[in-house]
């Protein structure tokens, strides 16, 4: 029998779940988009639309569940979760415990210099926290996961 390893090769690009504030805020997107911009050069981003400057969601019914259900599929999907977590957001603290549930990598980006992260963030050891004051900072810990 020949076992065969398959590992992240030249043209296999993972699938990354950005998450961070839609309904909660939108005074971070333009750290989102610079965010889902670096990870594009690896990888591919599930949720581009979560960096969209002029993205905003309006609350209807059947588009809640239809987000919902797009988003936990993307969530099962994925390799692993990127969320930036300087604006809190109930929906993005969701996912990130959906991701838990499924055993999905997941790294907790905040500005520390600004917030404190949530305690239920920050004493769950499940997450890899990663605390920033600027952008280089930001940046460099993406590479560093990327790599």
């Amino acid at each position: 029998m020949i076992h065969v390893i398959i590992g992240w090769g030249v043209n296999m690009k993972r699938k990354i779940y950005f998450a961070g504030s839609i309904r909660g805020g939108r005074a971070d997107a333009k750290t989102y988009h610079e965010m889902i911009e670096l990870i594009k050069e690896t990888d591919t981003v599930l949720t581009e639309h979560v960096g969209d400057m002029d993205y905003s969601s309006i609350s209807e019914e059947e588009k809640d569940r239809q987000i919902y259900e797009t988003d936990t599929a993307w969530l099962r999907e994925c390799d692993l979760v990127i969320a930036e977590c300087t604006n809190p957001s109930l929906g993005v603290g969701y996912e990130l415990a959906y991701a838990e549930k499924y055993s999905k990598p997941v790294y907790v980006f905040w500005n520390s210099g600004k917030v404190q992260l949530s305690a239920m963030i920050a004493g769950d050891p499940y997450y890899h926290l990663m605390p920033y004051t600027n952008k280089e900072e930001l940046f460099a810990c993406i590479r560093r996961i990327l790599a």
